[in-house]
């Protein structure tokens, strides 16, 4: 008879990992508490728009590739994927912008117009980075982070500088112009910790950025998780929606089962997908592996304040993912983690899919998608959203000199109060955990719980990170662990 497993949440990791189990052999049931399946990658239509609530950027196509090679199969099996062109733009003070485009050659003739003569430190940067992603991206990530000795490896022995170092030195010993500096740093910002106190190993985002490109899902983001979900229905995994966990039963230190819409169901092993902090609450405090202490102690990545915002018309100038650092972002960095406060002049990132896809918005209309990045566990009413609504729209519109608020059809909101209504997430972190150098690898909460037996975790508050390729690898490493332990 099968073993069977019961996963909590349906996220890209519980998804990943349902996936590799059910090809085991195992009898997979997913319990997700919303009305559909994707946990943060999850969708809003509204008027003939749509709108990815979570995750917009398709970066680390290989991991993609990767995941459904294991399978037999290929991203193009489920979804068509765009190279996007320009891949974003960035507007610094005064509306001045660059422009990222699709390929390196583009990028580093980008940067001489911006800085002469910084192409040639960037081309030594990209090397690196290039160099770090191989080895990141393609070994050291797919250790399930049990040992620190996961961390030495005859590549990164050469590389245990660039733990101890920070992205921020790296770029800023290498360039001087401020604005490409912002540049080389916003990658690292996906991983949740300031480029201050990010080591500079983690360059390879810099790669995955210029060297691989971003892409866009035709259809969204979140067409990549129906993907999966197809996929493991296919492998034989039954997805339940509307299931909202309340407890993990344990006996004799085994997990024996969920209960279920309070119903219990028996379960030979568990593994969540859901908020690691969440799921340790649903065990007697005996159980739990971290304390309220521990979790209080964490560097956690932001939260977000988001808008999704249907135009009557289409926007003039506008790109896929533009960025706008045309105010302090140390000041807004230090208002996310040193001292938490809503920021007075934010930066802040828009979205306009429907430039590349006409499937997101009614013809001759403008899908628009607003983040600004906050302190976790901050205040969060209707009266602070509409105030920050009103300061970016309008900074919008002065720095790409059009008139919009008028063509407004819709806006709705998304912020810390729903991230931890909808997700169970601590504080209403958006990203999970943050990968600082004393919450890398095996420093992060593990993904076999060290009391309970036959107890498993997955995501982006574990091992390796924050991110959509990260979990999808989180998912796999999980899977692993449950199939060894069985052997």
């Amino acid at each position: 008879m099968k073993q069977k497993i019961s996963i909590i949440g349906s996220g890209f990791a519980s998804l990943a990992a349902s996936c590799y189990l059910a090809k085991e052999g195992y009898d997979i049931t997913i319990y997700e508490k919303n009305n559909e399946v994707g946990g943060r990658a999850r969708q809003l239509k509204k008027d003939g728009f749509t709108f990815d609530i979570g995750p917009t950027w398709y970066w680390m196509p290989d991991v993609f590739e990767r995941f459904f090679a294991d399978f037999g199969k290929k991203p193009e099996d489920f979804y068509e994927l765009i190279k996007l062109d320009p891949a974003y733009r960035v507007y610094f003070e005064k509306g001045h912008c660059i422009t990222i485009e699709d390929s390196l050659e583009k990028i580093y003739a980008a940067f001489e117009k911006e800085e002469p003569g910084s192409s040639k430190p960037l081309k030594k940067f990209i090397k690196e980075a290039q160099e770090n992603y191989d080895i990141a991206i393609k070994d050291v990530v797919y250790r399930p982070g049990v040992s620190p000795l996961e961390l030495v490896t005859p590549q990164t022995a050469t590389r245990i500088g660039q733990f101890f170092s920070t992205i921020s030195q790296k770029v800023r010993k290498e360039f001087n112009n401020q604005n490409l500096i912002k540049i080389l740093e916003f990658p690292v910002l996906f991983l949740g910790a300031k480029p201050t106190n990010t080591p500079s190993f983690y360059s390879f985002m810099n790669y995955a950025d210029f060297g691989l490109g971003t892409w866009h899902p035709k259809g969204g983001m979140y067409q990549v998780i129906l993907g999966i979900q197809a996929l493991a229905e296919s492998l034989g995994v039954t997805i339940k929606t509307n299931s909202n966990v309340s407890k993990i039963e344990v006996e004799n230190n085994t997990a024996k089962g969920l209960y279920v819409n309070d119903e219990f169901i028996a379960s030979d092993i568990v593994l969540s997908g859901a908020d690691y902090h969440h799921s340790e609450q649903l065990l007697p405090e005996q159980h739990r592996q971290y304390s309220e202490k521990y979790w209080e102690s964490r560097t956690f990545a932001p939260s977000s304040l988001l808008f999704y915002v249907g135009f009557d018309k289409k926007l003039k100038d506008t790109v896929h993912h533009s960025l706008f650092f045309d105010t302090d972002f140390d000041v807004h960095a230090q208002d996310i983690y040193d001292t938490p406060k809503w920021p007075e002049n934010p930066l802040f990132y828009a979205s306009f899919p429907s430039v590349t896809d006409n499937h997101i918005a009614p013809e001759g209309n403008e899908a628009g998608i607003f983040l600004i990045p906050l302190a976790p566990d901050i205040e969060d009413t209707p009266a602070l959203r509409n105030t920050y609504f009103e300061k970016i729209i309008t900074r919008f519109e002065k720095i790409t000199n059009q008139s919009v608020k008028n063509n407004i059809i819709f806006k709705e909101s998304f912020c810390v109060n729903d991230f931890k209504e909808a997700y169970n997430s601590y504080k209403g972190n958006a990203y999970g955990l943050a990968n600082t150098l004393l919450q890398t690898a095996f420093l992060r909460p593990k993904l076999k719980s060290k009391k309970v037996k036959n107890l498993f975790f997955a995501g982006q508050l574990t091992v390796p990170g924050p991110g959509v390729p990260p979990s999808l690898i989180s998912g796999k490493l999980t899977a692993g662990l449950i199939t060894k332990n069985k052997n």
